[in-house]
């Protein structure tokens, strides 16, 4: 089913976002932030706050904006904060783009899976299991690649190129027919 793989692609991009946010924002603020032993960890705190706070909240925002522009609205969130730390790798602005980037993808699995759950084209059980393992596929694969961009160029570029997730998120959701 087509909107099973866009779901699955959708959880992809956010799990990668996800992935990558648990493995390096803490080396991104050591090694390119820099603001000291005491501080290292204030941007997977910022992000881990917001992914919170979002996981709580988004099924009401959900349920007012509609899920393909909250999904359109979290992808460009993702992505937006994403490019303001690495645009600006200093405290303030870093912290607030990690903090962005939690609020994006706080409800983009919750809601896709949710979506998946009501599939007509096969039990739910089964649409939602497709779906996580695409979306788990993202969890796994995404830090190693950073890792692997980074040593080729610079943690920032790795980053950078993570921030095309999140446009990737807003740009499926947007063509969806229904979601």
């Amino acid at each position: 089913d087509k909107s099973l793989l866009h779901l699955g692609l959708i959880a992809f991009c956010s799990m990668i976002c996800e992935g990558t946010m648990f493995d390096w924002s803490g080396i991104y603020f050591e090694h390119v932030v820099q603001p000291g032993k005491a501080w290292v960890t204030v941007g997977f705190t910022a992000f881990m706050s917001t992914m919170a706070t979002g996981r709580f909240v988004g099924d009401w925002v959900a349920y007012k904006l509609g899920m393909k522009k909250m999904l359109q609205l979290s992808g460009t969130c993702a992505a937006g904060g994403l490019l303001l730390a690495v645009c600006f790798p200093w405290f303030i602005p870093a912290t607030i783009g990690f903090l962005i980037v939690g609020a994006g993808v706080s409800s983009v699995v919750p809601m896709i899976y949710s979506a998946a759950g009501r599939s007509k084209q096969m039990s739910p059980g089964v649409a939602i299991a497709a779906v996580s393992t695409v979306g788990y596929l993202g969890f796994l694969f995404g830090p190693p690649f950073i890792g692997f961009i980074a040593q080729a160029s610079s943690l920032r570029v790795s980053l950078g190129l993570i921030a095309l997730m999140g446009l990737m998120i807003a740009l499926i959701a947007r063509n969806m027919k229904s979601i």
